[in-house]
Order: structure tokens, then sequence, then C-alpha cells
């Protein structure tokens, strides 16, 4: 958040440099009368079946032939690898052939038991076919071919890949489909799955919402990290040497209601501000007292440290020189109280644009503990909301995993922020409001990334959110002031419209893998944790959009209509409702924000 209106879009993580990479010859050689193509779905008509992919979709256009074909996006830090492993026959030769359009696509085979192979092409602005041949060792059973891009490039699509040659030993086919999927278990965050099982079949895979999530090798699994009140498909497949069968017919289920995390006494869906009350700015100071019923959490600009790594939050209200029209102590502490009569929340935000705190010691952990205790005692607040901007979250070079992080300022950030969740009791009300550099940009990118050389900020906010989650209240990222970010379309989406907004709040209430890692995935939060985050006017930063956005972003997320080009990947009616900075901005816009609302919600 800001004081004054400013232009700082935080840049995008760095990409990787691009290898040079010899191209190996493709060789030619006539399949025999016994070969077959033994690879599993290589045109990509029963979506990823068969494959295993690291940042992949299937899409409709461009295609080689049929109806789909493979998208796949390169990172920084991942070059959307697409792998299947095939049964083959030992001391056999085999032809591995298929189309790709993009710069750098690579199609190769490895686990060949002689030389691994590749084929490439530096670009392919259409289809290209790609082709390599290679024997397998006199022990090989197994051999994983693949496709993948480079590094910190554009997407590339792939279709009609075979591997032609003779077929494996064992089954020779995949199993049949499983029967008789359901449900055996339905919770807030998890759906427990059974099924029949199926002859021939060493394992099962478990698709979510056509993705699949998980494999297993019995009869029975259980889907965890789901959103709440949210409706989700399942089918399943059945493995084993030869490949994976056709899918299960769907089951669907829905979701119970979460627990509250101190959101039981919110509203179904509130109106979220920002309150400028320790400074002024060219939107005027504006009275606790004098914010409209509408605001049902109301959230005072700032509390701000001594220094950035003391931990000792101090909270100063505007001076008369700077706000003429201020309250006195006393009289800001009964609008605290009138408020809270009225069922409002008033929670002191710590940070800002200019308060940087990093919690590098234990001893700033205690210190921000007592510190932040002090101010809510002492004005009678409802809790605390989490704005750390700038340099005050960052990753260190070799935390790379988001559930067990060991940076110390994310470490005891986190420890900080349970001690006083506990000290409260359960209707602490905890919010948080990071930048989509810190949350949203975790999907491409995770601290220094693996070769190091991106901004060690990319994504810390999102082990301290995951390690919150059951106390977190409301979490509302700030969609503005936000260069591009790619959402789970693979696309890059900016600001200035709906579908910014869709695209951001879709990929907290489906999760996503962070940093492009399918085994490392950010589970969705329940939509009554989640606002949106807007700003109120042109005068409140970069980002805002009309009336009639607001109302497209409700529309798609709530009903699924009046959607954009951004497929969701849900429907949410009890998404939680809208933050802005600031009530300042929108009383001096003549309170257009708050009408929207007030006009979707009643």
């Amino acid at each position: 958040m800001e004081r004054a209106r400013r232009t700082r879009p935080v840049l995008a993580a760095l990409t990787a440099a691009l290898l040079a990479v010899p191209g190996i010859t493709a060789l030619s050689s006539a399949a025999r009368a016994a070969d077959a193509d033994v690879a599993t779905n290589g045109g990509f008509e029963s979506g990823l079946t068969g494959w295993t992919c690291t940042a992949g979709t299937t899409v409709n256009a461009p295609v080689h032939s049929g109806s789909s074909a493979l998208q796949a996006t390169p990172s920084g830090s991942d070059n959307a690898r697409c792998s299947q492993t095939v049964t083959v026959q030992p001391n056999a030769q085999y032809t591995l052939s298929g189309y790709v359009r993009g710069s750098y696509v690579y199609l190769g085979a490895t686990g060949t038991g002689t030389t691994d192979v590749s084929a490439w092409t530096q670009s392919a602005p259409d289809w290209q076919k790609l082709s390599t041949t290679f024997r397998t060792g006199a022990a090989t059973t197994k051999v994983t071919i693949h496709t993948h891009g480079w590094y910190g490039t554009g997407a590339y699509q792939a279709d009609d890949i075979t591997l032609v040659g003779p077929g494996g030993s064992g089954t020779g086919q995949p199993p049949a489909a499983p029967a008789g999927l359901r449900t055996t278990s339905v919770t807030s965050s998890s759906v427990g799955l059974s099924w029949s099982a199926v002859t021939g079949a060493t394992g099962y895979a478990v698709y979510r919402d056509g993705a699949k999530v998980q494999t297993v090798t019995g009869t029975s699994a259980t889907v965890s990290g789901l959103a709440a009140s949210t409706a989700y498909s399942f089918q399943v497949t059945a493995l084993n040497d030869a490949g994976e069968s056709a899918k299960s017919a769907p089951v669907t289920a829905t979701t119970t209601a979460g627990p509250g995390g101190g959101t039981s006494d919110l509203p179904p869906h509130a109106l979220v501000g920002y309150l400028h009350a320790s400074f002024a700015n060219g939107a005027g100071y504006t009275r606790l007292a004098d914010v409209p019923d509408s605001w049902d959490v109301i959230d005072l600009a700032f509390g701000e440290p001594t220094s950035v790594t003391s931990g000792d939050i101090r909270f100063r209200r505007c001076p008369v020189t700077e706000c003429p029209n201020v309250e006195s102590d006393a009289e800001f502490k009964a609008a605290v109280k009138a408020k809270q009569a009225a069922g409002k929340k008033v929670l002191i935000s710590i940070g800002g644009q200019n308060g940087q705190v990093q919690l590098t010691t234990t001893a700033a952990r205690d210190t921000f503990v007592s510190s932040v205790s002090d101010i809510i005692d002492t004005y009678g607040l409802d809790g605390l909301d989490i704005d750390f901007e700038g340099h005050s979250l960052s990753l260190n070079p070799n935390d790379t995993d988001f559930k067990n992080p060991t940076t110390p300022v994310i470490v005891n950030l986190i420890s900080a922020l349970k001690t006083l969740k506990a000290k409260y009791g359960a209707k602490f009300v905890l919010t948080m409001a990071p930048e989509t550099f810190f949350v949203q940009n975790g999907y491409q990118y995770y601290g220094t990334g693996k070769w190091g050389g991106q901004d060690p900020r990319c994504g810390a906010y999102l082990p301290v959110i995951h390690a919150l989650r059951d106390d977190l209240t409301l979490l509302h990222v700030q969609d503005y002031n936000s260069g591009p970010i790619m959402g789970l379309d693979n696309q890059y989406h900016s600001m200035g419209g709906a579908d910014f907004h869709i695209a951001m709040t879709d990929m907290l209430l489906t999760g996503f893998p962070v940093a492009g890692d399918q085994n490392n995935v950010f589970p969705p939060l329940r939509p009554d944790q989640v606002a949106i985050g807007m700003p109120a006017s042109t005068n409140a930063g970069n980002g805002h959009v009309s009336p009639a956005e607001v109302t497209k972003t409700l529309d798609c997320l709530t009903k699924k209509t009046n959607c954009g080009s951004y497929a969701t990947h849900g429907t949410w009616p009890a998404l939680r409702g809208l933050m802005t900075w600031s009530v300042n901005w929108d009383r001096y816009a003549n309170w257009e924000f708050q009408k929207t609302f007030d006009a979707y919600f009643g």
C-alpha cells in the first residue's frame, strides 16, 4: 500500500541463460511389418493421459492433426518437460518421431541402455517433424520418451508423437478403465474415493477436474488440499507396463463448509478497506467514526518499525499539523468500540510501502509480538493485518520448499503470528495483503531458483500463507501495482480489466504447482478466506478498473457467467468479497467502490 500514488510494478523474475545444445541428426529406418507405435496418447486426444508434464496442458489450436495438441510453457527454472515411460524389447531398433512448433523444442529418449538420443529445432514457426532412432540395450525393457522447450523461452506445441518398433513384453496393452468409482468420505478439505480392482493393473492414477493429482497401488485414495464449499469432479485410470487405461466415469463431490479461522462473525460477503490513520495525503484525512457502515473490516494504516530489523512496531496517529481534523485519542478509541458494536472489525495493519519489517532474529520476533500486542491492547483492536512489501520477505538461496521454510525472516514471522493467534484466541482476525509478485508469481518462480539469478522475493509469501492457512481469516492480494503474471492457463495477464482479477483469484482458489513443480503444489484456500484487492480510484494506484469490470469479475468467480477469455477451474459463491486501497481514496472518488460492492451484494 502507498502513502502517495506511485508507479512501482515489481519486475518478474530473471530467466536463465540459454545454452547451446548440439542437434543430433535424425536417422531413417523403415519399420518392419511387426513393428507398431508403442507410445500412449501421442496425439494428446485424451488430454495428458499417459504423460507427466511439469508445465503442460492440451489445446484445441494449433494442432497438427486431430482435435488436440500439447502446449507447454517453460519458465526461468523449468524447461516444461513432458514425458512417458514405454515398455520396449531388448536389442531392438526404434524410431521416435513427432511434430512440434515454437522455439527451441526437443524430442528425445532416455534410458535406452545404449546411447540416449534427441532431435531439436531452434525455430519452428509452423509444424516441423523431428525424428531420431536408437537401439535398446541387451537388458533394456523400459525407455522414457520426452519433449521439452528451453528455459525462459515462449510456449511450444507438440503433436502426433510416435515410437515405432517391437512392442514390449508383458500384457501387451493397457488395462481396462476402472469401474465403480464412488466417494467414501467428504470433508471441508478432502474427498475419499474407492473403485473396483482392474485385472492386470499394477497401479491407478487419480484425476481431479481433468488433472492428475496422485498415483496409488491400491483401489482407494484421499484427495486433500481442497477448498471448502467447492464442487470437484474425479476420475481414475488403471496402469501397467503397457500404459494407462481410459478414464473411468466421473464422480462429483462438494466439500463441506470450512471452520472459522476467525471468520464466523464476518458477513458472508465483506468489504475491506485501509484507513489512512497515521498520515495524510492527497485523499485527505477521514475520521474513523465517519467511515460508512458498508465497510466490514477497517485496516488502520500503518504500524511501522523503529528500524528494519528491530521488530519494534509503533502506531503513531496522524499529528494535527498534518491532519487538522484528526480526532483525539479518546474519540478514536470510542470510534473503535462503536464500530465493533456495529459488527465491524478494526485491525492494525503492519508495514505498507515505507514500513520494511525483517524479523531476522528470535529477539526481533519476540519484540514484534510484544509491541503489536501493546497496540492491539491500547486501542482494543480485533486483530492484525500483515502488509509486508518491498524487501521485508525474501528467501535464502537454499530455501526451496515452501512447506518447510528455513529462512529466518520467514520462520520468525510464522512463529510470531502463531503466538499472537494463540494469545488472543479463535476470534482474533488475521489478514494478509501481499503483492502478486510474492504469491501468484510463485507459479513460475520461487526464490533464487535452481540455478540462482532470480529475485529471492519471488513467491516469498507462500510459506507464510501456507503455515497460517488454518488461522488465516482473509487473504486479499493486491491486484494492482503489478507487472504481468502468468495464470494457470500459462498465459501472462496484465492489470486493467476483469481478466487479471479472475486469473489471479482462480489461482488462489484452485492451487498451483510452485515453480512448475507438480510434486510441490500450493493447496487452494477456502473461498471464504479470499477477498480481491483493487484500487478504489485512478488516484489510488495502478490497475484501477471500472465498476463494470468489478461486476464482471464477481460474476465470473461466483456464478461462472460474464467471463472473458480466462476459463476458471471452479465456481465460488462463498468468495468473501473485496478489499481496496483505500477508504480515503474511495471517499475522494465519491464512494464509487463502496457503491459497486453494495449494489452487487446488497
